[in-house]
């Protein structure tokens, strides 16, 4: 997959106009730090090409660097003064930022920056691209506004075409309003007083702002989803502008050899044969390539690059009866971390590139073949990573709207759906949808999530169902840990600190049965703790030794759980965050054990068999 991004990545103009360069930035260092802290370069901060499912090689700008910024109170229109810089991606409150204030409910955040467009650009559509923007953002480009969006961790983007300015610089303006956990939105973990199991405040941009020039006619996303048992890829594309008689044309590439070639109308779905096709999965995850053209009488008026995998998620019965999940049709234990994905430096956002696929690599090097991405939404070159690495993706929902009542015990009534509001309903199923759309065509994700222990969980036979008919080629974790109710293709315990499973006899006949947390096992590491007291973990204990003796018993009794039924169990947690200290690394990610120790233990998983 180095061959699709290199061009992009060559091509990169990243962002230093003089007015950035003239701005002052420095590290926060009131707090502990990663290694790549350090590596952050204010003029050219995470400068990677920032949508690898949809690859133009040229003719895009990177914007991340230092901007303006001011906060002011809700019911300001505009600042009277800007009150330093800020380093975007980086939210506010991060260390990164270079700013680290709580800005909350009754304040706004504005960016500013003036801008130069690229020569390349002129004659062509310029979008306006944000990799996510938590919470509700206007976005002004020569004082009129572009276009507002709500929606803290889709990607979205606007046509600026038309309030560009012939020649010179272009002033942009954004304001953003977050309310956090005063607002019923989906927020995930940050809360405005951090404790325990919640977090700190992620407010304004935290991934990648870009331009990019297309022409009027472009592509704008696509739609694949492959099917192994028919041996086919099926492709939606979705083209702005599109005129009669234009055309699609994909090509799949294997290496460098020509697999398939299809042409098509407009708004056709599109079924590309794979012969004898090369199956993706955590020990072999082979990528296919794709070109994707549109056509105009034959001529080639704008194509992309992207990838995709031939894998299957699904579930069937094993000689017991029991629900398995399966991928490509066969029983694989899945096994990972719960990974939250915070940063003690950049907070939702990591410092560097190689931070970002850092995580990733340990958690593979760990012997875990599994993810669950909790209650956050990355960038999507972390879910690329995933493809290339051969790592399986369990992708929850984030939470928002918070205050039913929990009950996590399976068979137990007395767990409630929250009531909520016909405004936060529509927060939620928009986002969610939106989240869904965007991820599609990463292979590396299996499983859905739409609720966590009853957070914020309402009307679960229908999100579930929903979610299911969206997107069939995956399967539904209804409620992790939730408010159990029959629908969805899991049933889905939490259980501390040590592993248990739901009762086959009673679930597995309709449900594969999964552990979705336990573990939990706490070891603060002196001089690498976000507070110096106060930290925690389900279980706690002085030293690694002792720690890891009691991992490796719960490893032989899952060993044992495999053999009923359990089809997979997700350990808390990948690192710890903030005053949480059960991670298997630290928050600054250094780790508590040698790779190869957990490893040894881990892979004995994989050799049971129902």
């Amino acid at each position: 997959m180095n061959r699709l991004l290199s061009g992009a990545l060559l091509c990169v103009l990243s962002y230093t106009s003089l007015q950035a360069q003239e701005k002052k930035w420095a590290l926060i260092k009131d707090r502990i730090a990663t290694p790549w802290a350090e590596k952050v370069d204010p003029k050219n901060p995470l400068p990677d090409y920032p949508r690898p499912q949809l690859v133009r090689s040229q003719n895009w700008k990177n914007l991340n660097g230092l901007w303006s910024y001011a906060i002011t109170p809700k019911d300001q229109n505009d600042p009277v003064k800007y009150q330093g810089s800020i380093l975007v991606p980086f939210a506010v409150e991060s260390a990164l930022s270079g700013v680290g204030k709580t800005i909350g409910k009754d304040s706004v955040l504005w960016y500013k920056n003036n801008i130069t467009v690229p020569a390349s650009m002129k004659n062509s559509e310029v979008l306006l691209h944000f990799g996510a923007v938590d919470w509700q953002t206007e976005v002004f480009v020569n004082g009129k506004s572009a276009g507002q969006h709500q929606g803290g961790f889709d990607p979205f983007t606007f046509n600026i075409t038309s309030l560009l300015k012939k020649s010179g610089t272009q002033e942009i303006k954004i304001r953003v309003w977050d309310p956090t956990d005063e607002g019923p939105q989906p927020r995930g973990k940050q809360v405005r007083k951090p404790e325990g199991i919640w977090y700190t405040p992620v407010t304004g941009i935290w991934q990648t702002v870009w331009l990019e020039s297309v022409p009027k006619t472009h592509i704008v996303a696509t739609k694949q989803t492959p099917d192994i048992d028919a041996k086919t890829l099926s492709l939606q594309v979705n083209v702005a502008a599109g005129q009669p008689g234009d055309q699609i044309r994909i090509t799949a590439f294997e290496d460098e050899n020509q697999v398939a070639k299809k042409e098509a109308n407009l708004n056709d779905e599109i079924s590309l044969a794979i012969a004898n096709p090369k199956l993706w999965s955590a020990k072999s995850p082979f990528l296919y390539d794709l070109k994707i053209e549109l056509l105009r009488n034959g001529k080639v008026i704008d194509q992309a690059g992207s990838y995709f995998a031939m894998r299957k998620s699904s579930m069937a019965k094993d000689q017991n009866g029991i629900e398995r999940m399966l991928l490509n049709n066969e029983f694989v234990f899945q096994y990972g971390p719960l990974d939250q994905g915070w940063w003690p430096d950049g907070l939702y956002t990591a410092p560097t590139e190689e931070a970002l696929i850092y995580d990733i690599i340990k958690t593979k090097e760990m012997g875990f073949n599994m993810i669950r991405k909790h209650i956050k939404v990355e960038p999507a070159r972390w879910y690329y990573e995933c493809d290339k690495l051969g790592m399986l993706v369990w992708q929850d929902m984030p939470s928002g709207d918070l205050g039913n009542h929990w009950e996590p015990n399976l068979g137990t009534m007395g767990g409630t759906d929250k009531n909520r509001t016909p405004e936060s309903e529509a927060m939620y199923r928009k986002e969610w949808s939106k989240i869904m759309d965007d991820l599609h065509n990463f292979p590396s994700i299996v499983v859905w999530t739409p609720f966590n222990e009853a957070w914020g969980q309402f009307k679960t036979k229908e999100i579930a169902e929903w979610t299911k008919a969206k997107d069939p080629s995956r399967l539904v974790n209804s409620a992790s840990g939730g408010n159990h109710v029959i629908t969805g293709d899991i049933v889905d315990l939490h259980h501390y600190p040590e592993p248990k499973m739901p009762r086959p006899d009673l679930f597995g006949r309709t449900h594969a049965i999964v552990l979705g947390e336990f573990g939990g096992l706490g070891l603060p590491v002196p001089g690498h703790t976000w507070k110096e007291k106060n930290n925690w973990g389900y279980q706690s204990f002085k030293t690694a030794d002792e720690l890891f003796e009691k991992y490796d018993s719960f490893i032989r009794s899952i060993e044992g759980l495999i053999k009923k039924g359990l089809s997979a169990a997700v350990y808390t947690q990948t690192t710890d965050v903030e005053q949480e200290t059960n991670g298997l690394m630290t928050y600054d990610r250094i780790l508590k054990f040698p790779e190869a120790k957990i490893k040894a233990t881990n892979d004995r998983l994989y050799l049971i068999t129902p």
